[in-house]
């Protein structure tokens, strides 16, 4: 039997979530130490203000990727909406290796188009025009060179005026494009789509230039549980935590 490839998002890991922190040291130490490889598709933590920052539980969360990495499992990180201001101290700490807005992956001879899942998002067009300024070096080098303390304030505020803003929007806007999925899968000639972001969990079959295509939607975590998808000979599955 091959190893699995797993992949996971939506942690939203913060002090204040202890029950998914214990869930996710869990799963890294136990089901993922036996994968040939982990990706994680964004969003593992609810809010990354630096790679400086020590507030529990990061450096946990550290120590326990950096134990999956040093045991010969590849790791692999790929930014979310969340999480965009994680960096290379974070992956020479870790092990981890970072992944761009998309990334493609051959699992059995098919090609996988991997993605966090906010950039298919092209009908929410306020976010999509922050997303674009906040992805700019300069962006990045302002908020970073500001003091630990006042980049953890701020992102207390955006997440409070993110929840605000969110109750505004209609589920429709939230979720992805289908046409934005469909030009981006044949961009990048892919069969299957992986994403998160939605926390709307699912597998979705459909046509892409007259053949059959998948995209497979990852589940948010809670404190009452969580689940990725594992693939292994030659099929997808999901499992629960």
């Amino acid at each position: 039997m091959s190893k699995a490839i797993l992949f996971v998002s939506d942690l939203h890991i913060s002090f204040d979530k202890p029950q998914i922190t214990r869930r996710f040291l869990n799963f890294l130490a136990q089901r993922a130490k036996h994968a040939a490889a982990v990706y994680i598709l964004g969003d593992l933590f609810d809010a990354w203000v630096g790679d400086d920052d020590p507030t529990p539980p990061n450096n946990a969360i550290r120590q326990a990727l950096k134990t999956l990495t040093d045991h010969g499992v590849a790791v692999f990180f790929q930014p979310g909406n969340r999480d965009f201001l994680v960096g290379e101290r974070f992956t020479a700490d870790t092990g981890v290796s970072l992944l761009g807005d998309y990334a493609v992956i051959e699992l059995g001879d098919i090609r996988t188009l991997l993605t966090h899942g906010d950039l298919l998002c092209t009908d929410d067009l306020p976010y999509q025009a922050f997303r674009v300024r906040s992805r700019s070096p300069e962006w990045r080098q302002n908020v970073l060179s500001k003091p630990l303390w006042l980049r953890l304030i701020a992102a207390r505020l955006f997440r409070l005026r993110s929840h605000f803003h969110k109750r505004g929007k209609t589920m429709a806007i939230m979720d992805v494009n289908q046409e934005a999925v469909i030009h981006i899968m044949q961009e990048y000639a892919c069969q299957y789509l992986i994403h998160g972001h939605t926390h709307r969990p699912g597998c979705h079959h459909f046509e892409s230039d007259g053949q059959p295509a998948q995209r497979m939607v990852l589940s948010q975590w809670s404190n009452a549980g969580g689940e990725y998808l594992c693939w292994q000979n030659n099929a997808f599955k999901t499992e629960s935590v």
